[in-house]
Order: structure tokens, then sequence, then C-alpha cells
């Protein structure tokens, strides 16, 4: 039994009827130029976005814990753990003139955590190429140059289409919290339900006092029933 015949279909696939069965057959330009080739992502791992797909609170659209993300290691983590205690969501990067909140940052997260506070820093390289190391080097920089113990994942992108869907629903939220970052170390205040409760700007240092009080409210708080799901 033979090929009989061969055309071509949408966006370069050729199409093949071999005995009565239809195979595809790619060509192979789309095998290249995948996602991780498009500008803005340099750094970025495949398995970075691979880790974030799915977003178990899709149904609340409020909840911004409901992804998994790579730490800086590779090693998956659910957001979700996070539940419980107070989030400060922060895009980093390591050759921006606000890099030193590095330093209050940690002091911040070392002073509250045992109080239930945590801070998640994600790499971004999306202003001016101000974080443009591999995770390694990055990790690297963190630890040696400010002695960094809270929680860093993988290089994300945090703007625009390519975004990571866990900033994509960041930016979601409504106004004032809500919009894309506008630079590095904007910070999202999250509560012990997930849900974005206060946004400071790059130019307000971790340790505001706005900050502060804003971290000393919610962690006041009560914290989200078990319901053993």
């Amino acid at each position: 039994m033979g090929l009989c015949c061969c055309g071509k279909s949408g966006k370069g696939a050729q199409v093949a009827i071999w005995s009565g069965a239809v195979v595809v057959l790619l060509g192979a330009g789309l095998t290249r130029g995948g996602p991780e080739d498009k500008p803005g992502e340099a750094g970025v791992s495949a398995s970075a976005k691979e880790a974030k797909v799915v977003d178990t609170a899709a149904d609340d659209p409020a909840d911004v814990l409901g992804f998994t993300m790579n730490r800086i290691d590779g090693t998956p983590e659910k957001l979700a753990d996070y539940r419980g205690k107070v989030v400060l969501i922060v895009n980093t990067a390591s050759k921006c003139g606000f890099t030193p909140q590095y330093e209050a940052l940690e002091k911040i997260y070392r002073d509250k955590k045992d109080r239930g506070f945590v801070v998640l820093g994600f790499p971004a390289n999306d202003f001016r190429h101000q974080e443009p190391g591999s995770n390694k080097e990055i990790l690297e920089f963190c630890t040696e140059r400010f002695d960094v113990t809270f929680p860093m994942f993988e290089k994300v992108v945090v703007t625009g289409e390519e975004a990571s869907p866990l900033y994509k629903k960041l930016a979601a939220q409504p106004e004032p919290i809500g919009g894309e970052p506008k630079w590095n170390f904007t910070k999202f205040l999250v509560d012990k339900t997930g849900r974005v409760r206060d946004r400071f700007e790059p130019n307000v240092k971790p340790d505001d006092e706005r900050v502060e009080r804003a971290i000393e409210r919610l962690l006041g708080e009560k914290a989200p029933a078990d319901d053993g799901g």
C-alpha cells in the first residue's frame, strides 16, 4: 500500500494519506523559533515555563497563589504552600539602581519569618536587561553579596504577552493594585488567603514604614481555616 497523495496544510505542515490514514508531517521550520527564542526572555529556562501552566485557583481571580513555580535551583514548588502566610512578591534584578533593596528585603524576612511572613523573589530581565545572568549566577550574586535566604525562583518574564501566568494574574488585579510592574523591585503584598492587598512601587523601600505597617496589619489577620483539601 503506497502513498496516495500529499499536500500542504496550514502553517507549513504537510499532510499525507497513507493507506487511508492521515499523517501530518511537520516542516522543519515549525521545530524552531519556539517561545524560548522570543525577545525579552533571555535566560528563562523551558522548565521555568512548564512549571507554571496550571492555575489551581483559576475559579478565583483574586487568588494569586494557585501556581507551581520552579525555585532557582529548578525544584518545583506550589505557591499554595505559602497560604496562611503574608507574602511579599518582588521582581528582582542584579544590575539595577534598586538592587541594594535586597538587603532590606532580607532583613524584614528574617525579622518577621517566625511570625508567618515570607518574601518571594522572581528575577526578571524585562527592564533594560538588568538581570542578564543565569539562574546559577543570580543565586551566587544574591547569596554572596546580600546573604539572601528568602525563597528565590527561576528567572521569569513579568511584562507583555510572554509574562508568566503569575505576573499576568497580578497585573489583572483591580487598580490601583493591579497592572504590570513598572520596573524592577515592584512589590505585591499578598494576604494569608492568597489575595493581593497592597502594592508598592520600586522607589518604596522594603523597610519603609508604609510597607512595615501593611505587613503588620496582615500578620494580625486570622489565617484561613484548613479544610483538609
